[in-house]
């Protein structure tokens, strides 16, 4: 009997008990998605916002992950290492059929990067949630993912039912799976973050642009720079301010102890420099 019962999402998993979860970016491809699939992080994200949007190859990836001895042997349908997605940046049509597309697909969270405003971080929880009734508890943000459940069950290992009470954004839905994840990269998106987190509830992460941030600022990828910290503190004091995991993703093994005391929650890494980060920052948080 395979238990269905327990967290699914690792990543979710880590914070919940109190720990820092490790993760990296990856391209969408085969060998990639299997060499993760063994690895010893919590999730991997893979990056399709530079990269070409090609929701077959996000869906071989998410396939490739899959371990039947793994599951087997765990007893358990959650995934050893979490898949998610970078969308393509926000337009005027918000990518809600981004996320719709591929979170039908399998994944357990959508980065979505270029978040700036109120309006912008509703759409994106709300791309993330099936429409409910105005009286139906946790009714908003309001969701607006269309119903196309087969694959995204299957690939959970769940029935199409037990898949609807598990796939909600969490923390706004403590059952939920599905990890809302926003990327503040300018000025404007840190001067509203106080106004997002306190307004839009089910955002389960802020994760910090220091690339585009830095550009802005007029000093391209110097991340040690007094005004990028500065900025990227104030994002990190907010979100302590509203309990909100804040991520950094440029995090290798000469940065991690910083970056671990400036109080980030989720460290990633580019997978060339991704294991020294990832085994420092597990001795130093104390996980094996």
């Amino acid at each position: 009997m395979i238990e269905t019962g327990s967290r699914l999402n690792g990543v979710i998993r880590a914070l919940e008990q109190g720990h820092r979860a490790f993760g990296a970016f990856s391209p969408p491809d085969i060998d990639s998605a299997l060499a993760f699939s063994v690895s010893k992080y919590d999730g991997v994200i893979f990056e399709m916002e530079h990269n070409p949007w090609d929701t077959r190859a996000l869906r071989d990836c998410l396939q490739y992950m899959l371990n039947r001895r793994q599951i087997a042997e765990g007893g358990s349908v959650a995934p050893l290492v979490t898949p998610f997605v970078r969308i393509p940046p926000n337009g005027g049509e918000k990518s809600q059929w981004l996320a719709k597309q591929a979170l039908d697909v399998g994944v357990y969270g959508i980065v979505w990067p270029h978040i700036s405003t109120v309006d912008q971080a509703y759409n994106a929880v709300a791309a993330c949630r099936y429409p409910r009734m105005k009286e139906a508890p946790l009714y908003e943000p309001s969701g607006v993912r269309g119903d196309a459940p087969v694959a995204a069950a299957r690939y959970w290992g769940l029935t199409q039912q037990e898949y609807y009470r598990k796939a909600d954004v969490w923390p706004l839905n403590p059952q939920g799976e599905i990890l809302v994840i926003l990327m503040i990269e300018d000025t404007q998106g840190i001067a509203n973050l106080n106004d997002i987190l306190k307004k839009v509830p089910g955002v389960g992460m802020i994760l910090i642009g220091e690339g585009d941030l830095s550009q802005e600022l007029g000093c391209p990828r110097e991340y040690d720079n007094p005004g990028v910290l500065e900025a990227l503190q104030r994002v990190v004091m907010t979100c302590k301010e509203h309990k909100i995991p804040v991520g950094h993703p440029h995090v290798d093994s000469n940065n991690v102890e910083r970056i671990l005391s400036e109080g980030y929650s989720f460290l990633l890494a580019a997978p060339t420099r991704s294991y020294a980060a990832l085994d420092k920052g597990r001795v130093l948080t104390g996980r094996k």
